[in-house]
């Protein structure tokens, strides 16, 4: 089903949450494990990350280094089918711009659909750690806006190269990304906004944010998205802190503010389990005032370990 379906019947918030592919080499069976306890919270759909290539450098023999592309989180076509024939729960793959072609996305999109996948996530996508700044690849997408016209394109029956008017239709609902404090790159908040409106205008059905720590920048940006006309549904992004290393991380990988008041607390914890604890308070108190607030769903960004957010939805759930 739908993720707007899923919304449009619920009669208060649901849950959601977002897995990482394990690493190349690793099983996908403890990562099943793994998130098995939150199905206890009945999420309708569970998002799945997709991970473009990265660049590794071999060193030969001669001493001479070889530049090398490796996918290191490869996977997701066949994580969804595992959750949707694990768990009868709806897999959401992410899609990306950086580092696929409009033909391998168009196949993707025609794998996934074949297994049975309604939703995806469209995403640009960052660009690769040893690259200063995104370049799309030269027979891909430069923007969100434009993935989400190929999937939309698809579902009104239009293929690349296709030599018929119309093919099949595919019936995918499409999530983008929004951004409470805006994406790193634009120059303004509103510049933001526009990109955001951009992508909506070609076909977004839905909005899952960035995570953020402080709720008031989320609800000045839901009423700036809905001042500009903007009507689909929109879903905040959570984490709860776990880690000092996160304190430092997590601001300058996502490019986020922590609250004046978190950071008060984080900066009396000694050790990793104080953070934890304070980090899990947070976010159930986070949690609680969008609940208040009437969010349709909370979406955690668990980074593949549960423990963390199954705390937090006992609490709120």
């Amino acid at each position: 089903m739908k993720v707007t379906e899923y919304i449009k019947k619920a009669e208060k918030t649901l849950f959601s949450f977002e897995i990482l592919p394990p690493l190349k080499g690793q099983s996908l069976s403890n990562l099943l494990e793994g998130i098995a306890p939150l199905m206890e919270f009945k999420p309708p759909f569970i998002d799945v990350t997709y991970h473009r290539e990265e660049y590794i450098y071999k060193k030969h023999a001669n001493g001479l280094l070889e530049k090398v592309a490796t996918r290191k989180r490869p996977g997701t076509v066949g994580i969804c089918a595992a959750i949707m024939n694990r768990f009868k729960v709806d897999a959401v793959p992410h899609l990306l711009c950086g580092g696929f072609s409009k033909e391998e996305t168009e196949n993707a999109l025609i794998d996934l659909y074949f297994i049975g996948v309604e939703n995806v996530l469209a995403l640009r996508g960052d660009a690769p750690k040893t690259e200063a700044s995104f370049v799309p690849h030269k027979d891909g997408h430069r923007y969100a806006s434009d993935l989400v016209g190929q999937i939309v394109g698809m579902n009104h029956g239009r293929y690349l190269n296709d030599e018929t008017e119309v093919g099949f239709r595919t019936d995918f609902c499409v999530g983008v990304a929004g951004y409470p404090e805006k994406h790193f790159e634009a120059p303004s908040l509103n510049f933001d906004l526009k990109k955001l409106q951009a992508k909506v205008d070609a076909g977004a059905s839905y909005i899952v944010t960035q995570m953020f720590f402080d709720n008031k920048k989320f609800f000045a940006f839901v009423e700036k998205v809905r001042e500009m006309g903007i009507d689909i549904p929109i879903i905040p992004g959570l984490k709860p802190i776990t880690t000092l290393s996160q304190i430092v991380n997590l601001p300058k990988i996502f490019y986020l503010d922590l609250p004046d008041d978190l950071l008060a607390g984080l900066e009396k914890c000694k050790n990793n389990a104080d953070v934890k604890e304070l980090g899990i308070e947070w976010a159930i108190q986070q949690s609680k005032e969008l609940v208040a607030y009437g969010v349709p769903t909370l979406h955690y960004y668990t980074m593949s370990r549960a423990d963390a957010t199954y705390r937090v939805a006992k609490e709120v759930f």
